[in-house]
């Protein structure tokens, strides 16, 4: 048995715990491990002669924690060493803690293999199976996530796969996050990124499963009705709300408010994911260059996000919060 370190025992000994500790110990218990480990497995390297590997659930405790706490491959190093929780999450002791270039590898490995999708797919199939995803209808939505402008690196430009576009009278430079929600609970099924100067219905199609009765949309999709071929699929688009305020007073304006009053209501959930990636996670601004590792990434936020969205429902599924971390070494 290893001896435990002097951190290690104060921590285990301390009352109080923090908003960080409860966020892992809640995760720690909805992520779905067995179905996420069993992904990476084929990919990941055996040992041989060299030092052993760390194992998979290690590495892929530190990658969702980079991805939650928006941190740096050399952040990340320095909080395994620096914060007791999150080496406990990670199911460390200070006698080996994964460099910066070890959980820069593992994150090229999911890029190589393009294993982003699939871990969203997988963590939606899960929630389905506990009847969390119902998918009987859609919201689609996009938000625009910010590169930086400064073209003060070694080839002098800005990103050349990121572009600008207006909202409103401001300038954004970057992509867009492009998603697909369940019109039930709100829950992502479907992500696609493109540059900011996309304009929101050349991807509409792209973000239906192909199951849904309904779609749901902001008057960014006026039209998408007329482009989608599939029939019997009915879209509850919002009209432009100039139109409206042009309309006379009287009871078909107030009739014409109540109906977007209710679509809106709907279209409301397809904000929660918005707000968990860019508020609770803190992903306002890409971090790599390029759209491909940026979508990884995105894929992966979304899909930590649906299950933050129902982390309540999936822990009384569970019996609860259960102790902090108990393979924690």
């Amino acid at each position: 048995m290893k001896q435990v370190s002097f951190g290690d025992a104060e921590y285990t000994a301390k009352r109080k715990q923090t908003r960080r500790e409860v966020f892992l110990a809640e995760m720690d218990q909805i992520v779905p491990w067995v179905t996420l480990l069993s992904l990476i497995e084929p990919f990941y390297p055996v040992a041989g002669r060299g030092r052993p590997p760390y194992p998979i659930a290690t590495m892929l405790r530190v990658h969702l924690m980079q991805n939650w706490f928006g941190l740096s491959d050399p952040a990340m190093e320095e909080a395994l060493y620096e914060v007791t929780s999150m080496r406990r999450f990670a199911q460390l002791s200070m006698d080996r803690i994964p460099d910066e270039t070890t959980i820069l590898n593992f994150r090229h490995l999911l890029e190589a293999n393009d294993l982003a999708p699939e871990i969203l797919r997988r963590v939606n199939a899960h929630l389905t199976r506990k009847g969390l995803l119902l998918r009987r209808g859609s919201i689609v939505d996009a938000t625009i996530i910010a590169a930086p402008s400064s073209t003060k690196n070694a080839e002098g430009e800005r990103d050349p796969e990121m572009h600008q576009t207006k909202k409103g009278n401001q300038w954004f430079f970057g992509m867009k996050a492009h998603i697909g929600a369940d019109a039930d609970s709100g829950l992502v099924h479907t992500v696609v990124t493109t540059p900011a100067n996309e304009a929101d219905i050349e991807v509409a199609d792209e973000l239906l499963h192909g199951k849904e009765e309904v779609v749901y949309a902001d008057a960014g999709y006026t039209g998408a009705d007329k482009r989608h071929a599939r029939k019997r699929l009915r879209w509850e688009i919002a009209q432009r709300p100039g139109r409206i305020k042009a309309m006379p007073e009287g009871r078909q304006k107030r009739a014409i408010e109540q109906i977007e009053y209710r679509k809106a209501s709907i279209r409301a959930k397809v904000e929660h994911p918005f707000r968990v990636i860019k508020r609770q996670f803190g992903y306002m601004k890409v971090r790599f260059k390029g759209l491909a590792k940026n979508t990884g990434q995105v894929l992966t936020l979304f899909a930590l996000a649906n299950l933050w969205l129902v982390r309540k429902k999936l822990l009384a599924m569970t019996g609860g919060l259960r102790p902090q971390f108990a393979n924690a070494v």
